[in-house]
């Protein structure tokens, strides 16, 4: 279905203007009064949205919310010239989506609601970042969310670095606690505070096997654990403090280096919530990561 230009933003009617300029543009069967799609499958509810290419926009787990809307969500290159490019990024060049496809209990849903819900849910998503192929395939099976990236490159191309899984955590997030599997007794935890001098600091920034966050305000937690990432390339997790507005979780690759040509690379994560007391969490999200890696 055709959707017209004066139901988007300026900036989106550019990404709009250069889907049908192309000889076969991309045309999602979503029609102009579909700006935001919320699935729910279990405990957990995943809120996409247009306005970031369709790309999460919120995540609540047994209806409240753990993450803000106030974001960008998914994976965004930094590119020398220009800076970022990708998601909710569009300040600078539109992402070029390519394909959308939705799956309710493993079905094509070729026209979805406002509101899905169902036991499983899939959403394969393909575009175009300069030389770069992304695909992004989010899941929701089991109460927890699944998150892959295959990003293709045919030439080689210098960034200044690439987030994936990114994930605002709501501003009320009041601690972390990240660990890696070769060494489980060196974890990496901390409070997550209001206070001047830990303002725009980012915490963690090391390579980890999984990280978790609490919210006291709804006694959850969630931990996110990688699956699969290819060695090039390296990573590193971080979340960035930024009081008032979000504790942003990043996995940060190619930090100032080139992506070689014909680089294909898969980055997997798995994120999972549950409930506790204050005092009870660490140990509640240690057992929690456990579990993720013995899937």
């Amino acid at each position: 279905m055709f959707v017209s230009p004066r139901f988007l933003s300026p900036v989106l009617g550019l990404a709009l203007t250069i889907f049908v300029s192309a000889k076969e543009p991309f045309k999602p069967n979503l029609g102009p009064d579909l700006p935001r799609i919320t699935v729910t499958c279990g405990d957990v509810t995943l809120l996409l949205r247009q306005v970031t290419q369709w790309t999460p926009g919120r995540i609540d787990f047994r209806g409240k919310p753990m993450t803000t809307e106030s974001s960008a969500y998914g994976t965004v290159f930094s590119f020398p010239d220009v800076g970022f490019i990708g998601t909710a990024h569009l300040e600078n060049e539109p992402e070029k989506l390519q394909a959308l496809d939705f799956f309710l209990d493993d079905k094509l849903i070729e026209a979805p609601t406002a509101e899905l819900k169902g036991g499983g849910f899939r959403l394969e998503r393909k575009s175009r970042i300069r030389a770069f192929d992304l695909t992004n395939i989010t899941e929701i099976k089991d109460h927890r969310l699944y998150e892959t990236t295959t990003v293709h490159t045919a030439e080689a191309v210098p960034l200044k670095l690439v987030y994936h899984f990114m994930h605002a955590w709501r501003p009320t997030v009041s601690a972390f606690l990240a660990g890696s599997d070769a060494a489980p007794e060196k974890q990496i935890s901390g409070p997550l505070r209001d206070d001047t001098e830990v303002v725009r600091k980012f915490y963690i920034n090391e390579r980890v096997d999984w990280m978790a966050v609490y919210e006291p305000q709804s006694g959850q937690f969630a931990v996110s654990r990688l699956l699969q990432a290819p060695e090039l390339g390296g990573q590193i997790a971080t979340i960035w403090n930024v009081p008032g507005t979000y504790r942003k979780f990043y996995l940060k690759c190619f930090n100032n280096a080139t992506v070689p040509a014909d680089f294909t690379g898969t980055w997997r994560m798995v994120t999972a919530f549950g409930s506790s007391p204050p005092e009870a969490w660490e140990a509640a999200a240690r057992t929690l990561a456990a579990q993720l890696q013995a899937r």
